[in-house]
């Protein structure tokens, strides 16, 4: 269950699979400087719990992308996974529009 007041519930996609759920979230690859890894800025919106005002909160995450095919200002899809290195818990599942 989403805590009360994120718009973003629509958006987790669940598994039905074994290993319960895992998170995908959509957002702009912001740097691909490093081997085989992104850092996807995302998006979540939070209304305020006594205002009612939505708010943008943007959080950046580092993801995984095996091929290096992703590049700066593309939109991806990212999905949860286990930890890879210290930092990275996220893969690459898609490239849905490419950097102008």
């Amino acid at each position: 269950m989403q805590a009360k007041g994120h718009e973003s519930a629509s958006s987790d996609v669940r598994d039905a699979d074994a290993r319960g759920y895992r998170k995908a979230r959509r957002g702009y690859v912001v740097s691909d400087k490093m081997d085989k890894t992104i850092v996807v800025e995302v998006e979540d919106r939070v209304k305020h719990p006594l205002y009612g005002k939505v708010i943008r909160r943007t959080s950046k995450v580092k993801a995984h992308d095996e091929s290096n095919s992703a590049g700066i200002g593309d939109l991806v899809v990212i999905n949860e996974t286990r930890p890879l290195s210290a930092t990275k818990r996220w893969r690459l599942v898609e490239i849905l529009e490419k950097a102008k």
